[in-house]
């Protein structure tokens, strides 16, 4: 990603973002102002504001936690301070360094899953798009055979990006369209391989299994390859999106996480690398 790239996509993250952060930010000021001491029912209530900013229980236990501690520890007792302190502990904690792409070899493979409606395909053409813009050469395998209509908009996306698309008739076996993509890699010497997959629900075991072939594919063809492995969530999704990590992580490692629709559309997406 070069530098132009890079400063649009994060002031493009950091708008998505703004929204959520204001939100956290007007709460826990909400519940300085309500208080009239620092002291364990003022911790209760951070801790809830929290777990209600979809934080997560977890992080958010640690966090106070962590708080508590160094309270006692440097003797903390004015709210200003303990502002500081919050605002540095969850800095530390949920800090994402800078997103990028492993993509080591060549041919290098970005496999890309998720469930329906969350803005895989268009999150597919835009990173095809950053690619091809840094002078790579982009194969896409359209491996969501289950629908037409995911196969036409690759294409569009293939056609912007000018990166090149392997596809098959709708129902066909999705792993065959992987193997043709890896021929074509090959004989086009190019850098990256994409694949779409199919919004596999997590709750259909034949799509995990077509998934699972997919890998067994993509490990035996191009075994020394560089595989990043991303799933596509709807930020909006909350904590629901926890089931889906699970889900899938129990087919396939995941290395990094696209966020889409951060201000309720689909036009803001970000990558966050699995460290």
């Amino acid at each position: 990603m070069g530098e132009k790239e890079s400063m649009g996509f994060f002031e493009k993250l950091k708008n998505g973002l703004g929204k959520t952060k204001n939100s956290i930010n007007e709460k826990i000021n909400n519940v300085f102002s309500a208080f009239r001491k620092v002291d364990e029912e003022l911790l209760d209530e951070l801790e809830e504001v929290l777990i209600m900013s979809d934080i997560g229980m977890d992080t958010s236990i640690k966090i106070i936690d962590k708080l508590r501690d160094r309270m006692k520890k440097e003797k903390i007792e004015d709210e200003e301070n303990v502002k500081t302190a919050l605002k540095e502990i969850m800095k530390e904690i949920l800090d994402v360094e800078e997103p990028r792409l492993k993509l080591d070899t060549k041919p290098s493979v970005i496999l890309v899953i998720g469930v329906n409606g969350v803005g895989k395909t268009t999150s597919i053409g835009k990173i095809a798009n950053n690619l091809v813009r840094q002078g790579k050469k982009v194969v896409v395998a359209a491996a969501d055979t289950f629908r037409a209509a995911a196969v036409e908009q690759l294409e569009i996306w293939c056609e912007r990006s000018k990166s090149q698309i392997v596809k098959k008739p709708e129902g066909s076996d999705p792993a065959s369209v992987v193997y043709d993509a890896i021929v074509k890699t090959r004989e086009e010497n190019a850098d990256v391989l994409i694949i779409d997959t199919a919004g596999r629900l997590h709750n259909k075991k034949n799509l995990m299994d077509e998934l699972a072939k997919i890998n067994k594919v993509v490990d035996r063809e191009l075994p020394e390859s560089s595989k990043e492995v991303l799933l596509v969530l709807d930020a909006e999704t909350g904590q629901n999106a926890i089931i889906q990590v699970k889900a899938f992580k129990e087919t396939t490692d995941i290395t990094g996480i696209v966020l889409t629709k951060l201000d309720g559309t689909a036009k803001r997406r970000s990558c966050y690398r699995n460290s």
